[in-house]
């Protein structure tokens, strides 16, 4: 009779394990999918309670309506900008290249009368300007194939696009029955890690929405206003720019590295009067985060940089450019877990 009852057991665990695998398998292709919604959700939530609370209960649902409305303009407007003019000048590039008139901008002779560095910097920018084209125009075709695979990439920037409009909708789903989501997810900790859930729940809670307004907040904010000035004042390439600035806002990475070739270009194309403009503005959106930072973060970040880093270059290698955003969140929480588990003091002390 033992041995039936074990056999019993046995195949009860490999049905239920049967059922978890296929359910997975299921749920695979929109498992990045629930993710983002769920950062965005949890991060965005307080913005909506705001709204809601000033709706009856029984008029919640226009809350609803009118908060998707209003954050789908703040949201879905310059983060398409972006895309956009980061495909556009990738095409512009290839473009450039295939008729073979593609130039690297060289210095201005002004540039020259610079105190200090002024010679040496022209001289130097000149050097690596005219040797850069050349080296181009002697590799045009393996840059051509490289790049038709990089614009396939950044082609898929609309599909990711679309990807994080289907996601929003669903975090506005999620908020709209916040209640009952959080009641789930208490539920669900406390049958999995006892007393402890309610503290894991709410540390995930709180570093989604420190990494989110922190960091991937602060660095869209930067490339935006980046992308702006870059666009009047004429740089080539500006959404290409613009990306960089905003890898290198997340990775935490200073942004005035990204933002030196366009104020270099600056003075190659424009006067020297609108180039220093120029120059003093993108000098100050590489500060901005200074300012932007203790307005969103509160308290602060608890996360290692190391984490953000670490989590934003793996998520986009694994899941394109949404990656870059769901990696740095995902690993961060995953860390303070971490942190919190080996911290936590043992049953028997």
């Amino acid at each position: 009779m033992k041995g039936n009852l074990n056999t019993t057991q046995l195949f009860q665990l490999l049905l239920i394990l049967l059922l978890l695998v296929w359910c997975f398998l299921i749920i695979q292709p929109f498992i990045l999918l629930l993710i983002w919604a769920i950062i965005l959700g949890v991060a965005l939530y307080p913005l909506y309670q705001r709204l809601a609370s000033r709706f009856s209960e029984g008029r919640r649902i226009w809350a609803t309506t009118l908060f998707t409305l209003v954050s789908a303009l703040l949201l879905f407007i310059p983060i398409y900008y972006l895309v956009d003019s980061i495909v556009t000048s990738s095409s512009w590039i290839v473009e450039q290249l295939r008729q073979e008139t593609l130039e690297i901008p060289g210095p201005d002779p002004s540039v020259s009368e610079w105190p200090l560095i002024g010679e040496r910097l022209y001289a130097e920018w000149k050097g690596i300007s005219e040797n850069t084209q050349q080296y181009i125009l002697d590799h045009k075709d393996v840059i051509l194939e490289e790049g038709g695979a990089l614009l396939s990439g950044l082609g898929s920037f609309f599909g990711s696009l679309l990807l994080f409009l289907v996601s929003f909708l669903i975090a506005v789903l999620f908020m709209h029955n916040a209640d009952k989501g959080q009641t789930t997810a208490s539920l669900f900790l406390r049958k999995l890690m006892g007393e402890e859930s309610a503290d894991i729940l709410k540390i995930s809670r709180d570093t989604i929405r420190s990494v989110v307004k922190g960091i991937l907040l602060v660095a869209l904010i930067q490339t935006i206003l980046a992308l702006i000035g870059m666009k009047v004042a004429g740089i080539p390439a500006a959404g290409l720019f613009a990306f960089l600035v905003l890898v290198f806002a997340i990775v935490q990475i200073p942004v005035l590295l990204a933002l030196l070739p366009p104020v270099l270009i600056s003075f190659s194309i424009l006067d020297t009067t609108p180039a220093v403009i120029f120059a003093i503005y993108m000098f100050a959106v590489s500060l901005a985060d200074n300012a932007l930072k203790p307005v969103f973060l509160g308290k602060g970040l608890q996360t290692p940089l190391i984490i953000i880093l670490i989590g934003s270059i793996g998520g986009l290698l694994l899941h394109g450019i949404i990656g870059l955003f769901v990696g740095a969140v995902v690993l961060a929480v995953a860390h303070r877990l971490y942190t919190f588990w080996v911290q936590a003091p043992l049953e028997n002390e």
